[in-house]
Formats: structure tokens, C-alpha cells, sequence
């Protein structure tokens, strides 16, 4: 990574999203061209590596986007809900995996997770001997094992266990009587700096490679060795890993652009906002706040955002419905209508009902947020 990275002012994104004429505002805007080449992009590297694409739907949350992905070529779709894979099912997707330590012990869980085990070819993760007991208990007497990938933690330090614990959550999800598929982990602790992707990467392949062997070793058939998110993807694609899982690809953000895995021009959500207040000792207010861009801001960026026609301003706080920033440049006019390019686009998404896409300039649709709020 190079030096601008590492001081909390990256490389400013630079969208080609056009404002159409009289957007109404607030307003997430998706350049449909610049989607459809992100996720062309993605599936061309990863089948050239001969690495199979598993993108989380949790970003986008739309058909119509992830209509697109399958299209251009993946080996199934994550979820990180039961609320995201019945949408996915009940829209005619079949091959969805689960990529998170799901509880069963409820019944009414249970029963969720049994009916969409029975209706699609569901996987599901887990990492604790009471998860896989609980799951075997939800999927007994059905006619095929429900599939599982044991998580590995790569130093996350979040859900997942030591590949030297993973033989264990094995030996007791079989005893339960799942089919163990293989092992998934999450280079998560990329976003941490801006120079981490790279070691977070190595982490993945590592962890996965030391799974495999154990679980290889005590007679388990591993097909599958699922890592990845965006920053690592281009990374973590080589053996033994099998495919990856990537999600913001296919919009990208301002913690893409600055930390390398996207290119400043490939942002292809923005969000329009209206200038409600402009001060002569350089602040100004936007009338998109926390409620539409989410309140993440690591501690590399800068602000909350960037503001593509301002890309010397400083998104520097949010309230509920005000975005303040501060410029020592020029600054716009009241009544003014700029793009915002957020820090964290899966949270804008989940904020929206809808998102408006453009293409050229031009509204050519718009796209419900189908799975906004499936968070069980």
C-alpha cells in the first residue's frame, strides 16, 4: 500500500454517478453501468483463478443486482440471516449458504432453518459442538444432512474457532448427523488499516490450510474452503481456498478506495443530498444524516464520507437528519444537490426502502431493498 493510504486521507473515490435533473433527496442512486462492470470484474478474476464466487447478498439486498452476480457466473450466495435466505428462496435462488454461527436451539429458528434445508441447498456455519447438536436436532428425520462449514477465526477474534479446535466442532457436527463440507473463515481484520488486507489474506489461506489438513486427516471429505471479503478477495483467491465471498464489490465505498481493493471511479452508489445550510466559516449541512449514511468512520478516514463535488471537504459529524462539513475551499450554495460517496455502503443500503438507478444521467428504475430488516 502506498503512503497516502496510510495517512487517513486516501485516495478520494471519483463516482461517474450523474445526478438526474430534480432528484428528490435524500436518495441512494446506483449507476447501473458501473455495477454491472464491478461485477463482471469480479467474476472474471476469480474464474480466471479457477476460485469459485460466493458473493454476500447482505450488501446489496436487491434481485435485481443479485439477478446479476448469478448471471455472470458464481457457485452459490451468502447470506448472513434466515430472513436474507427466505427472500432468496422465495425469489427462486437455490444454493445459499449461511455464513454464520446459526443458533437452532429455538423452535421457532428450527423450524425456519428445517424448511429452507428442505427446499433449497442450504449450508449453514457453524462453530460450537452445542450449535452443531442444536442443528442436528433441527434437521433430524429429513431426507438429506443439512451441510456444514466449520468457522475458522484468522485473528479476527470474533465468532470462529482455532483450526486446532476445528476437529472437535467436526467430529460433534457428524455425531449430529450433518454432512461437514468443509471450513469458511473472515479476514475481517482487514479493515483495521489501511496496510492490513494483505496480512489478512495470508491469515485466510493460513487458517483454511491448517483446517483442511486436519480435517482431511481424520477422514473428512473438505470440498469446500470458503474465505473472503472485498479487500482480501483479490488476495486469498489461491489454493487451497475454493472460492470466495466477497459483498461491496458490486457498489464499493469509500473504505474500498482507500484501502486499495477498489479503483476511485468504481463507486457505483452515491447518495444524493441537498445542501440545507452553507457558513461563511466554511461549514455546511446536508440534508442526509445518520439515518441514511450509518454512523461508520474508521479511524483512517477522515469523516463519514466524501462529498464528490467538495473532495476537499470534511464530512465531520452526523446527527439523525443533518451531515455537517467543513471545507477551506470552495463551498456549495443552499439549495445545491451533491453525491456522497459513504464510508460503509452495506449500512446505507439497509437504511434505504429503495434504491434509484441511473444510468448516464438518466432514472431508468428503481430497485426495492428486498431483504431490508431480515435481521433473524
Amino acid at each position: 500500500m502506498g503512503d497516502s493510504r496510510a495517512t487517513g486521507r486516501a485516495t478520494q473515490p471519483s463516482p461517474s454517478v450523474r445526478l438526474p435533473e430534480g432528484i428528490e433527496t435524500p436518495t441512494p442512486l446506483v449507476d447501473v453501468d458501473v455495477l454491472e462492470r464491478n461485477i463482471a470484474g469480479m467474476a472474471g478474476t476469480l474464474r480466471a483463478r479457477g476460485v469459485g464466487l460466493r458473493p454476500h447478498t447482505k450488501t446489496s439486498k436487491c434481485i435485481e443486482v443479485i439477478r446479476r452476480q448469478v448471471a455472470a457466473g458464481v457457485v452459490g450466495l451468502t447470506v448472513a440471516t434466515l430472513g436474507e435466505a427466505e427472500v432468496l428462496a422465495d425469489a427462486g435462488f437455490s444454493d445459499l449458504f449461511q455464513a454464520y454461527p446459526v443458533w437452532a436451539g429455538r423452535p421457532e429458528r428450527a423450524r425456519r432453518l428445517r424448511e429452507l434445508h428442505e427446499r433449497c441447498n442450504l449450508l449453514v456455519g457453524v462453530e460450537s459442538q452445542d450449535a452443531a447438536a442444536a442443528l442436528g436436532r433441527a434437521v433430524r428425520g429429513s431426507e438429506r444432512p443439512l451441510g456444514v462449514l466449520v468457522e475458522i477465526d484468522p485473528g479476527l477474534r470474533r465468532s470462529g474457532v482455532a483450526p486446532d479446535a476445528a476437529l472437535a466442532v467436526a467430529r460433534a457436527a457428524a455425531d449430529a448427523g450433518l454432512d461437514v463440507t468443509g471450513a469458511f473463515t473472515f479476514g475481517g481484520h482487514a479493515y483495521s488499516a489501511c496496510e492490513a488486507p494483505h496480512d489478512a489474506a495470508d491469515d485466510e489461506v493460513r487458517v483454511l490450510d491448517d483446517a483442511r489438513q486436519a480435517l482431511s486427516a481424520a477422514g473428512f471429505d473438505v470440498r469446500v474452503l470458503s474465505a473472503g471479503c472485498t479487500p482480501t478477495a483479490h488476495m486469498s483467491s489461491r489454493p487451497p481456498v475454493t472460492d470466495e465471498r466477497p459483498g461491496t464489490y458490486v457498489f464499493q465505498d469509500c473504505q474500498q478506495v482507500a484501502l486499495g481493493s477498489a479503483a476511485p471511479d468504481s463507486v457505483a452508489l452515491v447518495v444524493a443530498a441537498t445542501v440545507v445550510a452553507s457558513h461563511a466559516d466554511g461549514h455546511f449541512v446536508l440534508d442526509a444524516g445518520s439515518k441514511v449514511l450509518g454512523l461508520d468512520r474508521p479511524a483512517w478516514l477522515p469523516g463519514f464520507g466524501t462529498v464528490a463535488e467538495y473532495p476537499d471537504a470534511v464530512l465531520r459529524s452526523l446527527s439523525e437528519h443533518h451531515g455537517v462539513a467543513w471545507t477551506d475551499g470552495p463551498r456549495p450554495r443552499v439549495g445545491e444537490v451533491v453525491r456522497v460517496v459513504p464510508n460503509h455502503v452495506c449500512i446505507v443500503v439497509n437504511l434505504a426502502n429503495r434504491l434509484t438507478v441511473v444510468r448516464q444521467g438518466e432514472v431508468v428504475g428503481e430497485w426495492a431493498v428486498a431483504s431490508r430488516g431480515m435481521n433473524t
